[in-house]
């Protein structure tokens, strides 16, 4: 494992230093084991390891290249990492949807063009009068994702997609056993999306806080 370490660091040395840009092709093997003072058999366990998290793109029979390294990209393997969270650490994952959300809402205000805000408020009236609490949830997250793709910043975005499955049990949870969930969600979003289409950062801030804030706070009592 320390061999393959040391090959992972020289690779991404290679590439942070900008000696290997995105859409680089990496040089045959050999070359770069030799290159790099390695063996093969450690370059080839680093490049296995990078190709999982996405740095790197093995293509069969044409050679290893540099991805794209783009923030969604990079970012996916956060879901992938996150789904073993414990039970036990489901609050710690509010705690950080209540510091990226209410932020999220804030730049989607300013920033979110207005085509895609008449399909922000399209997300909730697609939703129906009795929806079940499944498709409340998932109505849910594809709101958040939607707003946090809204603020143009591709690291928030990813960000705030990567952490919606381990809260999603807990929402699902909560919708099942208190009374006025669901309506209490419906009634928050749409005020969400109110400020947001009148651009006031502020109250989008504020509303995204109270309705992530609630979900929070129930949790809290019932643990």
């Amino acid at each position: 494992m320390a061999l393959t370490d040391e090959a992972i660091d020289k690779i991404k040395g290679m590439i942070v230093s900008g000696e290997l840009g995105p859409g680089a092709r990496l040089p045959k093997e050999a070359d770069l084991a030799e290159r790099l003072g390695l063996s093969r058999n450690s370059l080839r366990e680093a490049v296995r390891a990078l190709s999982m998290i996405r740095v790197l793109d093995v293509r069969q029979g044409d050679g290893t290249y540099v991805t794209s390294l783009e923030p969604n990209l990079l970012l996916d393997a956060l879901s992938f990492v996150v789904d073993f969270h414990r039970d036990d650490t489901v609050l710690q994952f509010f705690e950080v949807r209540r510091v990226l959300e209410p932020a999220a809402a804030a730049l989607a205000a300013e920033r979110m063009l207005d085509d895609d805000i008449d399909k922000l408020q399209l997300i909730l009236d697609d939703l129906g009068d009795d929806p079940t609490i499944e498709a409340l949830v998932a109505n849910d997250i594809e709101f958040h994702r939607q707003i946090a793709v809204g603020t143009d910043n591709a690291v928030l975005a990813s960000l705030v997609e990567g952490l919606s499955g381990p809260t999603m049990r807990a929402r699902i949870w909560r919708g099942l056993t208190q009374e006025g969930a669901a309506a209490r969600t419906r009634e928050q979003h749409q005020a969400i999306v109110d400020a947001i289409a009148s651009r006031q950062p502020d109250l989008a801030r504020s509303w995204a806080t109270v309705h992530i804030a609630g979900v929070e706070e129930w949790l809290r009592r019932v643990l």
